[in-house]
């Protein structure tokens, strides 16, 4: 909702400030134009459009992998590629722990939404755990 709202805030004032853009440019000879104008607004909506890459993110698993998609960028993994979901004690965002050790960070799923975020990283970690090549690779029993 936040990055809606700014969006089109952004949008408005910018709209708002084209308006103003009329007249000479102080003590020099220029003048702003109608362009100078559109290009203000057009300004504004691509800014809006920056800031609503931030709508972008997801995560979406099922019994065969997981989908995530970042502000940029997205993975489509099977459980089998993934050794263990993560997310640390202080760290921003959940994370993927790859077998080739890497981190694949899942954005869409922030401490800032506490335990929304908690019961997501649950959720996960039991499709994970269900499936048959995870198990089969655990040594310890759950």
């Amino acid at each position: 909702m936040v990055c809606w709202v700014s969006a089109g805030a952004l949008v408005v004032v910018f709209a708002g400030l084209a308006t103003s853009l009329t007249g000479t440019t102080g003590d020099g000879y220029g003048t702003f134009q109608r362009g100078d104008q559109l290009a203000m607004v057009g300004l504004g909506v691509f800014a809006a459009l920056g800031v609503l890459l931030f709508t972008r993110p997801r995560v979406v698993a099922d019994a065969k992998g997981v989908r995530v998609r970042n502000v940029l960028g997205s993975y489509d993994l099977p459980w089998e590629v993934v050794r263990g979901v993560r997310f640390d004690r202080g760290a921003p965002w959940a994370s993927l722990e790859l077998h080739d050790d890497d981190l694949l960070p899942m954005v869409a799923l922030q401490a800032a939404d506490k335990e929304h975020a908690v019961e997501a990283v649950r959720a996960l970690r039991r499709l994970h755990g269900a499936h048959p090549a995870v198990r089969a690779d655990d040594p310890a029993p759950r």
